[in-house]
This record gives C-alpha cells, sequence and structure tokens, in this order.
C-alpha cells in the first residue's frame, strides 16, 4: 500500500452528490415595490426592490433603475426575520446592517420572503443538501491525496504510527517477493513430479516387457537398466529442490515476515486505541466547545430581538415599544417643546398678511347644496346638537382635566383593544368675536396654516359646496410616535334657534370619510376623527343709543373631539398629551380669531 492509497478517515465517495448538467445556477429575477424605514424624519418610503443572483437591491423607484441601487445586501449570511406582530413587516440583517421592509399586505411578504429563500437555496446557501455536497468534496479531495485532514493532523503529532505503516509498507514488498519465490518453488516441484511420475510408469512397462534369462544353474538374469532408471526416479528428492530454490531457507523467511507484520500490526493497534482515547477526549471538548457558542448564539439573538438597532422603527410607538412609558412621555413632551419653540420664533419673526375676508356681508350665509355626502353631515349636525350640547356636570362618567380662567376642558376615558378613544369636550367664553367669525376661520382652509401649528401639510381633495369640502392633512410627526395623516369631510352650518329669544347656532364638523384620491399609505398612520365646533353668540344691550360694538359681544364654544389615533400608543403619554395641546389649541384659535376680527365689521 503506497502513500497515495487512502488512509481516509473521512467521508465515502457514495456521499457525493453531483450536479446534473443543465441544472439551473439561478432563477428568475424577482422585483417590486415594498416600503423601507429611512430615518425619524422620513419614517416608511416606498422603494423599487430587485431580488437577483443571491443579491437583494433597491432603487429610490423603479424608473431609476439604470442610474444604479442606492443600496444591496448580499443574501448569504443574511437573517430574514418575520416580524412577531406586524403582518406586513420583515427585516433582514446582515452583521451591523438591518434594513426594515414592509409589503403592502401579509401576502406580498409571504411571496418576498419564500423568493427570497429560493435564491439562498438555489445558490448553495443554507441548504442541507448544499452542505452535503460540499462536505463529500472535502471527503473525495483527501481521498485522493493520500490522508485526509485529520488523520494528517494525528500524524504530525505521532510519527510513531506513521513510521509502523512504513514498515508495514516494507513488510508488504517482502511478502510478496517472498510469495513469489514460493510460488515458483511449488510449480516447478509440482512439473517435476507430475514427470516423474510418468517415467516411473514407463519403467515399469519396460520391466513387465522384458522376461528373465533362464541360466543352466537356475538362476535369472534382470536387466542392468533398473539401477538408472530408479536413480532418476529419486533425483527429486535433492534438498536444493528446484532450480536451486533453499526451500526450507525461505519457509523460515516467510514465517519471520508473518511474524514481523503480526507484530507491527499490533503495535499499530495499541496506538491507535491511544489515539482513539485521545480523538474522544478531543471531541468531547470540542462538542462542549460549541454547546457553549451555541448558547452564547441564542442569547445574543435573543437579546438583539429584544434590544434592536437604534433607529429602527421598534424604538416607535407600538404594544411592543421598546421604549418605556416614561421615556416615551419625555420624547413626545421634547419634541412638543421644540415644536412650541419653532412656533414662537416664526410668529415673531413673520409679519401676518391680512388677507380679505371671504365671509359673505349681512344675513346671508353659506348655504349647504346637496351632494353625496349630505346625509352624513345632516346625521353628524343632529348628533352634535343632540349630545355634544349637553351639561356635563351631573354627569360622573366626565373627568375635569383643566381649568383656566372661562376655560374648561373635560375627559371620559374609553379605551378599545387597547388603544385609547379618550372623548374631550371643552367649554369656553370668548369675548369681542361672533360664533359666525369663529366657525368661519375655523372651516376655512385659506386660514389653516395662521393658527394651526401641528399640520406639516394639507389639501382639498373635493369641494363638496359651498360649506362642505374633503380635506387630507398630514401631521408634524412627533417622535417617537408615528407619523398621523387624517382625511375628512368638513362642513360648516348655521342652526336657526327654535325659540327668539334663544341664540342662533353656527357649527363646524369635521368627520373622517373613504376617499379615492387620497388613501392610506405606509409612510403614515392614518387616524380616525370626528369633531364639532359650536359656537353660540350672546350679545349684551349696548348703553342708550350706541350701536352694538365687539365689547358687547360674547361667543359661547363648545369643542369636541373623539379621536382614534390609529394606532398603539402608551395611554398615559395619550392622556398627557391631549390634557395639555387641547387647552393650549383653543387659546391659540381664539386669540387668533380676536386679532383677525378686531379691525372689521361684525359679521352675525
Amino acid at each position: 500500500m503506497s502513500d497515495n492509497q487512502s488512509w481516509n478517515s473521512s467521508g465515502s465517495e457514495e456521499d457525493l452528490e453531483p450536479v446534473e448538467p443543465g441544472h439551473p445556477v439561478g432563477i428568475s429575477e424577482f422585483s417590486g415595490v415594498l416600503s423601507k424605514w429611512t430615518n425619524y424624519i422620513h419614517g416608511w418610503q416606498d422603494r423599487w426592490v430587485v431580488l437577483k443572483n443571491n443579491t437583494l437591491s433597491y432603487y429610490k423607484s423603479q424608473d431609476e433603475t439604470e442610474y444604479g441601487c442606492r443600496g444591496s445586501l448580499c443574501l448569504s449570511k443574511a437573517v430574514i426575520t418575520p416580524h412577531e406582530f406586524d403582518e406586513c413587516r420583515l427585516d433582514i440583517s446582515v452583521n451591523d446592517s438591518v434594513w426594515y421592509l414592509r409589503a403592502q399586505d401579509p401576502e406580498h411578504r409571504h411571496q418576498w420572503i419564500d423568493s427570497i429563500e429560493l435564491h439562498r437555496a438555489d445558490s448553495g446557501y443554507g441548504s442541507e443538501s448544499s452542505l452535503r455536497r460540499h462536505g463529500s468534496m472535502l471527503s473525495l479531495t483527501s481521498a485522493t491525496s493520500g490522508y485526509s485532514a485529520t488523520s494528517t493532523s494525528s500524524f504530525k503529532k505521532g510519527h510513531s504510527l506513521r513510521e509502523k505503516l512504513a514498515e508495514m509498507e516494507t513488510f508488504r514488498d517482502i511478502l510478496c517477493r517472498q510469495v513469489d519465490t514460493l510460488q515458483k518453488y511449488f510449480d516447478g516441484c509440482s512439473d517435476d513430479v507430475s514427470k516423474d511420475e510418468l517415467q516411473r510408469d514407463k519403467i515399469v512397462e519396460d520391466d513387465e516387457d522384458d522376461f528373465p534369462n533362464t541360466r543352466t544353474d537356475g538362476e535369472f538374469l534382470h536387466n542392468n537398466n533398473n539401477n538408472g532408471s530408479k536413480e532418476k526416479l529419486f533425483q527429486a528428492l535433492n534438498p536444493k529442490g528446484i532450480n536451486g530454490i533453499d526451500f526450507k531457507g525461505e519457509a523460515i523467511t516467510f514465517k519471520a515476515t508473518t511474524a514481523g507484520i503480526l507484530a507491527t500490526l499490533s503495535h499499530c493497534i495499541d496506538l491507535m486505541v491511544k489515539r482513539e482515547d485521545s480523538w474522544q477526549k478531543r471531541l468531547d471538548k470540542e462538542m462542549e466547545k460549541r454547546r457553549r457558542i451555541e448558547d452564547s448564539y441564542k442569547s445574543a439573538l435573543n437579546d438583539l430581538k429584544k434590544k434592536s438597532h437604534f433607529g429602527g422603527p421598534d424604538y416607535e410607538e407600538g404594544p411592543n415599544s421598546l421604549i418605556n412609558e416614561d421615556e416615551f412621555f419625555d420624547a413626545v413632551e421634547a419634541a412638543l417643546d421644540r415644536q412650541d419653540k419653532i412656533e414662537e420664533q416664526s410668529q415673531t419673526e413673520k409679519t401676518r398678511i391680512h388677507r380679505s375676508s371671504s365671509v359673505p356681508s349681512g344675513d346671508v350665509h353659506p348655504k349647504a347644496g346637496p351632494h353625496r355626502f349630505s346625509d352624513k353631515v345632516e346625521e353628524m349636525v343632529q348628533s352634535h346638537m343632540t349630545y355634544s350640547l349637553q351639561d356635563v356636570g351631573g354627569d360622573a362618567n366626565w373627568q375635569l382635566v383643566v381649568e383656566e380662567g372661562e376655560m374648561k376642558v373635560y375627559r371620559r376615558e374609553v379605551e378599545e383593544n387597547g388603544i385609547v378613544l379618550d372623548p374631550l369636550k371643552a367649554t369656553h367664553s370668548v369675548k369681542g368675536v361672533t360664533g359666525r367669525e369663529v366657525c368661519h376661520y375655523f372651516w376655512d382652509t385659506a386660514y389653516r396654516n395662521d393658527w394651526e401649528t401641528t399640520i406639516e401639510n394639507f389639501n382639498v381633495v373635493e369641494t363638496l359646496s359651498e360649506s362642505a369640502a374633503i380635506v387630507y392633512q398630514t401631521h408634524k410627526r412627533v417622535w417617537p410616535a408615528s407619523q398621523r395623516d387624517v382625511l375628512y369631510l368638513s362642513a360648516m352650518r348655521k342652526i336657526l334657534a327654535n325659540n327668539e329669544n334663544d341664540p342662533d347656532t353656527w357649527l363646524v364638523c369635521n368627520f373622517s370619510v373613504d376617499h379615492d384620491e387620497a388613501q392610506p399609505t405606509n409612510r403614515c398612520v392614518r387616524a380616525k376623527i370626528n369633531i364639532g365646533m359650536i359656537c353660540q353668540t350672546l350679545v349684551s344691550p349696548p348703553e342708550g343709543d350706541k350701536e352694538i360694538s365687539r365689547d358687547n359681544l360674547l361667543c359661547k364654544i363648545t369643542y369636541v373631539a373623539n379621536v382614534n389615533p390609529g394606532g398603539w400608543a402608551p395611554a398615559s403619554v395619550l392622556r398627557a398629551v391631549a390634557k395639555r395641546e387641547y387647552p393650549k389649541f383653543l387659546k391659540r384659535f381664539t386669540s387668533y380669531v380676536q386679532d383677525k376680527t378686531a379691525s372689521k365689521p361684525i359679521l352675525f
């Protein structure tokens, strides 16, 4: 046995799984739109994502693919994690790089995950067959190159075993030569014995044919050739044997060689038994080390799930947010303080532009022309007139949370599926303005940005009539809360009093609707609202013959708000923010209306 023959302890050739000719190396390209988390400012943004050649790449849009991708990930070592609670989200991480992606629905997320896993498997990563194939190739290479990796490392540390194996190679060569020699001797002996048997038979036949001669004295005469034949017959008994081979010496040498082989084999077995014990100890140590590493890996993976990369969407609002309620509240309060400061600076630096009032003159007021939402608007108006104007003093469910002068804010705590849906009601009295003026500036979007500081942008989706429109607006994001948007119908109505001694009522109702041109997106959480601004004007008689001035006006305002934030956030945070922001909003808005109407004619 030569060194190039296998003393290999690794796998056999049967484990090899050859790739069939024509087997596809890759699968077709898979692409589509996914929402990718960008940062706190922009949140989720739609991106064109392409899966090709075991690489995931993304572009700003499908039209910009020819300009190169904005980022890519190799999927060979990527970890794909479907989100535990968000059915549309999947996270893909490679080392410290994490992509947070959201599909438009759970079915599309499932398609992406399947496509990614199919690419990984087809590329030879992560599948059991590929691992077996790689292991078998290593075994085959080791077998053809001599010793296996395990055997080679063992021989470096145990030269005696290598020497004994070399001795066995030498003994084998000697034994083969001795076997050849003895085989030749046995073949020669067999041929000679056959020749002797033929010769002996011939001699016997000759003896039978030769009759004895009879002498006169009665003696028999025999042929003298018999002695020669006997000599030839026993020539094979020569101890040197055939062709000068010393059979006895060869037999002794053969015995010594076999004894040497047996002794060497015994020595090899002893060495292998000792080596096996050493290998077993090493194997036990490696298995223990592997167990500890696996435990560490599982622990690190669990920690990673609990403590995601800072800046990811898991630090946003949600029932599994990694931010506790105190931290959440502090972050929201700090963001609101920054917004207030920016707004104050903007108001100080900005010269207010007085726009011409669009309020119609005289007693004419906007008419509610018929439109497809007319019945819904009428239902909302009647609901506000029936329930919103009810006194809350005797209702124990309403809690007074803020009282500042004439302004009182009440709250009724309501939760549904863990989401805070607290209705709010505020009452306020403002001097020098009428109910119509208050409702006009609250309804007309031309003045919205003058007093509303929480809106990022808005647009009128559809104008239904002179006093009704569908408006879409997005609110400024207050981290760590997600950004909100809202789509609502806003309508302004005048409700005539049943009694001539009672004042007329002006009302603006805003309630959520659906519209094909403003569908929900992954970028914002869609909130639902039902808001009413109800105003009545009280006029105190002027002295003598004086005309009514703004000093004689008092507007009683009832503001009600039912808001579904559309997503989870800590209840304590939502209630604290509502308690803080609603009074500020009412004071800011009513002060704006007083400033806006101070130098203008009174409109009832």
